[in-house]
């Protein structure tokens, strides 16, 4: 056991991008509550860059104004859109990871989805003896991502799926039934408490001016790393589509992973060089603005997880083009297409018609951020772990017929 009964539980919660940070919010909230929890936040990555963000007040000061008392910085993140610096940042993470640890000594270390930051927080935490909690584990996407996913699953001790059939997988994984908790996905706590208002996007952003008081939609794409010689042609088949299309469109920069610059500048070409479009490009917004732009969205178009999960539950129709969440648990609002121009513009016109979708509970729990926050603080922590055997031991003979038992 790391704690007792005679202090507060240290907890150390990992935050690595701005879309992290929105989806835990009110996670935070929750343990800042808690009389039981002393709450250090770890930012780090791309949640300290103000090149991925259109918000003046950044994170760290919009939870010092909160009242989190406990905030580190971690800066280890290297220039490049290769795989050679996304791995070498990895590597980076660790050393940085280990040295936080070192210095907060926490009960337990909370991280969160998929993120390459992520495996390496969870890579320092598990070789430092420190257990770790890990939120969404147990999803499939057919990308490195799920790889990287997967891989923190094993060094994690507790685990908070966001699905019954993420749950299932964590159990056939060989983790322990009794440290698997699903309580649907916090996110979707987040547009419900937080409420929602669309943004001012005229004072931020760049591109074609809009009235989103009118018809838009909005697209978010990232790169696959795994297909990173096709993401050049993948992001004008993209552009093409929706340009052809002549709607109002918000569009977000891509995020951190490899193949981020090649999007990146695509999307700069085009803005340069393409008269009378109707593009507004746009970086990552606080949540609350977020939610009200997604909610009045006519459709989403793109590759993110925000398609599956979030637009499930505001009924938003998405266009979810490519592999990128190919195998993703999702509800009627997705349509899945190819990287075909004709395609694209096809479903988004259906999806545009179609209009709102009824709303989807596949990833909605009841007090999800409360339930985990909860077992956070009170869960019996453990550090060596064991493959959980969840299949019935065939007899000796059966498994080796050639082998005459005596």
């Amino acid at each position: 056991m790391h704690t007792s009964a005679q202090r507060k539980r240290k907890v150390c919660f990992v935050i690595t991008s701005f879309i992290h940070y929105s989806r835990n919010i009110l996670v935070l909230h929750e343990l800042q509550k808690r009389q039981d929890i002393e709450l250090h936040i770890i930012l780090a990555g791309t949640a300290l860059s103000s090149k991925y963000t259109s918000v003046s007040i950044g994170i760290k000061d919009r939870l010092a104004e909160a009242g989190f008392p406990y905030l580190h910085e971690m800066h280890f993140n290297l220039e490049g859109d290769n795989y050679v610096t996304k791995t070498k940042t990895t590597g980076l993470g660790v050393i940085e990871f280990s040295s936080i640890f070192e210095q907060t000594k926490p009960d337990v270390v909370v991280v969160r989805g998929d993120r390459f930051e992520v495996l390496a927080a969870a890579v320092a935490a598990a070789l430092m003896n420190i257990p770790i909690a890990h939120i969404e584990g147990g999803d499939v996407s057919g990308t490195i991502d799920e790889s990287v996913r997967h891989a923190i699953t094993k060094l994690a001790h507790i685990h908070f799926a966001t699905n019954t059939q993420a749950e299932k997988r964590l159990v056939a994984m060989g983790e322990n039934p009794d440290s698997v908790f699903n309580f649907g996905s916090p996110d979707l706590e987040v547009p419900l408490r937080l409420g929602m208002h669309v943004p001012d996007i005229t004072v931020t952003g760049s591109g074609a001016s809009l009235d989103l008081s009118k018809e838009y939609i909005v697209v978010l794409y990232h790169p696959v790393a795994t297909e990173l010689d096709k993401t050049i042609e993948h992001t004008k088949t993209v552009l093409d589509a929706v340009y052809d299309l002549g709607l109002q469109t918000v569009w977000f920069w891509p995020n951190f992973d490899v193949g981020s610059e090649q999007i990146s500048r695509q999307l700069r070409i085009f803005n340069d060089q393409t008269q009378g479009h109707k593009i507004r490009f746009m970086r990552y917004l606080h949540p609350e603005e977020w939610f009200g732009l997604l909610r009045n969205a006519r459709a989403l178009v793109g590759n993110s997880s925000a398609g599956i999960k979030e637009c499930s539950l505001l009924g938003v129709p998405v266009v979810n083009i490519g592999s990128r969440q190919q195998k993703r648990l999702r509800a009627s609002n997705v349509l899945d297409v190819t990287h075909d121009v004709s395609l694209i513009k096809d479903t988004i016109r259906k999806q545009v018609s179609h209009g709102k979708y009824p709303p989807s509970y596949l990833y909605k729990g009841d007090s999800t951020s409360e339930r985990i926050a909860q077992k956070i603080a009170t869960v019996p922590l453990y550090t060596q772990k064991s493959f959980y055997e969840n299949v019935r031991e065939e007899p000796v003979e059966k498994i080796m017929p050639h082998i005459t038992m005596r």
